[in-house]
C-alpha cells in the first residue's frame, strides 16, 4: 500500500476509486484541492487467501469499510464489470463489486459507476489503452513517483477510475436528454430566449 496521508480537512473532496476483484481488488484514494487533483493513496486488497468465495465477500466488506472509515471520501468512484463470456465468474465480480458498493452505501457516500473503456478514454485519450499505459499516465499527470506505484496494476485502475470522476464532475453539465445544441435549445427556449 502506498499512502500519502495528510491532514484530510486539507482537501476539498476526496474520491475512493475500486477496481472490484475476487482474487485482488484494488483501491486509489484521490484527494482534490480546488481543481487540482493528487493521489493520496492506493494498493489492493488481496481476496486470494480464503478459498471461500463467502468469506472473501465478508473481507472485501470489511477492508472497504475500513478504507472508507480511514479516508473519509465524499465520493467512490468504481469501475464497472466487463462482460465476459464466463458467466460464473461475472457473477462473482458482480457480487464484488456490489459489497464494495454496500460499505460506501452504509456511510451515504454516493457511488459513480464507469466502465473500463470510459475510464481508460478519461485517462489516457483512448478506450483501447493498456493497464501498462493507464498507470504511466496517472503516474504523470499526478506526479507519482515511480517507486511509489505498487507493482499491482488493480491499484492504479482503481486510481483511474477516481481520477476519471474527477474530470466527469468537472465538465459543464447538460441538461438530460439532449443531444445537441439544437436539441437543447427546442426543449429550452426560455434559457436562450433573448440570445
Amino acid at each position: 500500500m502506498t499512502d500519502k496521508r495528510t491532514d484530510l480537512k486539507a482537501w476539498d473532496r476526496i474520491i475512493i476509486g475500486i477496481d472490484p476483484g475476487t482474487n485482488v481488488m484494488g483501491y486509489g484514494i484521490l484527494g482534490v484541492r480546488g481543481r487540482t487533483p493528487a493521489m493520496i493513496a492506493m494498493g489492493v486488497i488481496e481476496l486470494h487467501r480464503t478459498d471461500s468465495h463467502y468469506l472473501r465477500l465478508r473481507h472485501i466488506y470489511d477492508r472497504v469499510l475500513s478504507l472508507v472509515e480511514g479516508f473519509l471520501p465524499d465520493e467512490m468512484a468504481i469501475e464497472a464489470p466487463f462482460f465476459g463470456k464466463n458467466v460464473q465468474s461475472m457473477l462473482k465480480l458482480g457480487r464484488a463489486q456490489g459489497v464494495a458498493m454496500a460499505a460506501a452505501l452504509s456511510r451515504d457516500i454516493p457511488i459513480a459507476e464507469y466502465e473500463p473503456r470510459k475510464i481508460k478514454q478519461a485517462i489516457t485519450g483512448s478506450g483501447a489503452a493498456s493497464k501498462e499505459q493507464v498507470r504511466e499516465m496517472l503516474r504523470r499527470q499526478l506526479s507519482i513517483p515511480a517507486d511509489a506505484i505498487p507493482p499491482q496494476l488493480d491499484s492504479t485502475d482503481a486510481l483511474g477510475a477516481a481520477l476519471c470522476h474527477f474530470y466527469e464532475s468537472q465538465r459543464p453539465s447538460v441538461e438530460k436528454g439532449c443531444r445537441s445544441w439544437k436539441d437543447f435549445i427546442a426543449k429550452n427556449p426560455d434559457k436562450v430566449k433573448g440570445l
